[in-house]
């Protein structure tokens, strides 16, 4: 089997390529810069610069599942210019990989795309299934929507499409564990805001999981991709102390000062969602890490 990754060099990309190429599959993938290019036996890199609208076609040769993994971290400030990049590098790069195949012969069958559960409203009480229409009225819910319409465009070429709605990756290497870990290692760990907000997480290992056993499967449609066991901003900072033995001593960081510093953006830490992991479960995948707990313990 040869798939194509885009995104294939970061967090979640490099393991799933990893993994990919473990079980005996070949990886493509593109890349905009030259110097991360690798033509190795089962992974191969190809150039693209989406910006000019330029991407190598050699890329989706003997092709038949796409893993669409690009996007510009949301993790970096909110200003107007950096909101279109956030914006872009999720929808010009999917309608540039949808216009290529539409010009050239391809033997792509699934279209598999990132996306996020920041589409579901905030709340502290309703639990969130592929099922709910409901849609947030934040920036973040406004890149979700914009992406998943990127994705179901494939349709009409006759592909199955699947989106993965992705929540809080948990990495000892990058993403929000580290950050939030930071303060706790230099005793001023805190909850932010109430820190009753909940925190939709998953284990890098999961989420790469989940990505494997989709195109391995060929499951279609929207999946949850977020642990069985959701916590609390609260939950989570503690858990994170016990495992480093450092106190928590400060009281909560005050909503409105994060709101200050972080502008916009502070939605990603003071609201979360309550979602939901049956359906991926109802379809097979056994999850590494059901708890917490034991993600830190791994993590940590």
């Amino acid at each position: 089997m040869k798939i194509l990754i885009t995104g294939a060099t970061g967090l979640i990309g490099s393991r799933l390529s990893e993994k990919c190429i473990e079980q005996g599959m070949t990886v493509h993938y593109l890349t905009t810069s030259k110097d991360k290019l690798e033509n190795k036996e089962r992974y191969k890199g190809f150039y693209w610069d989406p910006e000019k609208n330029e991407v190598d076609t050699e890329a989706f040769q003997g092709v038949s599942v796409i893993v669409n993994l690009v996007g510009a971290t949301v993790s970096k400030r909110w200003t107007k210019s950096y909101k279109k990049v956030i914006m872009e590098s999720r929808t010009h790069t999917a309608n540039l990989i949808f216009k290529t195949l539409q010009q050239i012969q391809h033997d792509i069958k699934h279209f598999i795309s990132a996306s996020g559960v920041s589409i579901y409203p905030n709340s502290k009480t309703k639990l969130y299934t592929e099922e709910n229409k409901e849609v947030d009225d934040t920036f973040l819910a406004e890149v979700v929507l914009a992406w998943e319409a990127a994705a179901d465009q494939f349709k009409s070429l006759g592909m199955e499409v699947t989106k993965v709605r992705t929540g809080v990756v948990l990495s000892a290497e990058d993403g929000a564990l580290p950050k939030i870990a930071a303060p706790v290692r230099s005793w001023l760990g805190a909850p932010l805001g109430s820190g009753n907000q909940w925190q939709s997480w998953i284990h890098i290992d999961d989420i790469v999981g989940i990505y494997y056993h989709i195109l391995t499967n060929e499951l279609e449609g929207i999946f949850n991709a977020v642990a069985p066991n959701p916590v609390t901003n609260k939950r989570l900072t503690k858990q994170i102390a016990s495992k480093l033995e450092k106190p928590l001593w400060l009281p909560n960081v005050p909503g409105f000062l994060i709101r200050l510093a972080l502008g916009e953006m502070a939605v990603i830490v003071l609201e979360g969602q309550l979602v939901s992991s049956r359906k991926i479960e109802e379809h097979r995948y056994i999850f590494q890490y059901y708890n917490l707990e034991n993600a830190i313990d791994d993590l940590l």
